[in-house]
């Protein structure tokens, strides 16, 4: 994808539709993508709108029987990505996004099978015993984006230890994924849905459902969220180590986004019990400034920092 080569007016509509897709529903990547290539934040729409459908599909108030067809349709669309039997007249202008996209970028398609695979445990109400089992869940739907992504960021050239790259943007999408699971607590609950293991309700003697957001005298869900804190600290931890592995525009990229629910895990680690009462967010102002660091270079400076043997 080169400027000195102007997209086909299709294919530049598509794009169009996706970019407000994106703009529409996700203040977090306007404010990563900034300093991106056009190219790269093209490409980075497609994935993210076709990523928004399957996420709306599984969020949505329809019967599961419709929502596993609506989930499979989306499944052949992606196959007929991966086979180039989408041109640019297809009535999809997500399909069409997607696929010049994919013939500009070395994009790991089958992340997004992964994706679908992950909302569809949603739909079926899947739980979760153990961290391991919960792991597979945030690897498929934040993991499989991290993967997706990279494809379009590319590892830069001469960089150490670049075949741990993908490794380290899944690990980051899991950081970003258990961050959304606190953060969301109170609303999923009253939904009768509980992500977090059980073996960890367990431990710090929480309930299930509505009832982990009135603890009983024996409860500490306190005590919960901070395990649940630490293990995403850990993941942050290890999934920056991807930054110095990008090129300087791309891992400020990363930082961005990245900053921002390293924030929100941070003010969720200073008031635990906030998550019980609603849902936690970085103020616009905050959320202005964290991406502004990422976007400056400085969280991406600090990581190299920390990852250097």
């Amino acid at each position: 994808m080169t400027k000195s080569r102007p997209l086909p007016p299709p294919v530049a509509a598509a794009y169009r539709y996706c970019g407000t897709v994106a703009a529409l529903n996700s203040r977090n990547f306007s404010y990563g993508v900034r300093l991106l290539p056009a190219g790269k934040v093209l490409a980075l729409t497609a994935v993210y709108a076709f990523s928004r459908r399957v996420d709306d599909i599984g969020d949505g108030g329809l019967d599961t029987g419709v929502k596993e067809a609506r989930l499979a349709e989306a499944r052949a669309l992606l196959d007929r990505v991966r086979a180039g039997a989408v041109d640019e007249d297809d009535t999809d202008p997500v399909a069409v996004a997607l696929a010049h996209a994919a013939g500009s970028f070395p994009l790991p398609l089958d992340a997004l099978d992964e994706l679908i695979d992950g909302v569809l445990m949603d739909v079926r109400g899947t739980a979760y015993e153990t961290w391991e089992e919960l792991r597979v869940y945030c690897r498929r739907v934040a993991g499989s984006i991290g993967r997706i992504s990279l494809g379009v960021f590319g590892v830069a050239p001469g960089a150490r230890d670049a075949e741990r790259a993908a490794a380290y943007a899944d690990t980051l999408g899991l950081a970003l994924q258990l961050t959304n699971i606190l953060r969301d607590i109170r609303e999923d609950a009253l939904n009768g849905r509980t992500y977090l293991p059980a073996e960890d309700l367990r431990k710090f003697a929480c309930a299930e459902g509505p009832d982990l957001l009135a603890p009983g005298p024996e409860a500490d869900f306190a005590g919960l969220v901070r395990f649940e804190v630490r293990r995403a600290h850990e993941l942050f931890e290890e999934g920056f180590r991807l930054l110095p592995l990008l090129d300087r525009r791309s891992a400020a990229c990363v930082a961005a986004m990245a900053g921002i629910y390293h924030g929100l895990l941070d003010r969720i680690a200073r008031d635990p019990a906030a998550v019980a009462r609603g849902r936690v967010t970085l103020p616009p102002a905050r959320k202005a400034l964290v991406a502004a660091r990422g976007l400056s270079g400085v969280d991406t400076r600090r990581a190299a920092r920390r990852v250097r043997p």
